[in-house]
């Protein structure tokens, strides 16, 4: 028996509307999501809640790297989060939730939380 992929996906917007290296903010459900397009084309998702000031503001962060890790640090206070898991590199007991994201005919699309 195979396991079948029962995620729900929503459309978020187009792929070529995503900046490189910039976060965007988009509502799936009822829950904000942070979207990053890294240098290497790669889309991430992320909440857009900063667990450690309770502000939605992940999306506006400075994206970059550690090495080869992709990173974006919090605009408020510059804690620095794995693209890719959503450990906060600088404090790893905390993280962020981290959403599945795919692009399809050119559409970014998030898996429902």
């Amino acid at each position: 028996m195979t396991m079948l992929d029962v995620r729900t996906w929503t459309a978020v917007c187009r792929y070529d509307l995503l900046q490189p290296e910039r976060g965007a903010a988009a509502l799936v459900g009822d829950v904000q999501v942070a979207l990053f397009r890294t240098h290497d084309g790669a889309v991430h998702a992320l909440s857009n809640r900063d667990p450690f000031s309770g502000a939605q503001v992940l999306s506006r962060g400075i994206v970059g790297t550690r090495g080869d890790v992709p990173t974006v640090a919090s605009p408020m206070h510059k804690q620095v989060f794995d693209l890719r898991t959503g450990v906060c590199l600088d404090e790893p007991d905390t993280a962020v939730a981290v959403f599945g994201v795919r692009v399809r005919d050119g559409v970014v699309e998030v898996s429902s939380p």
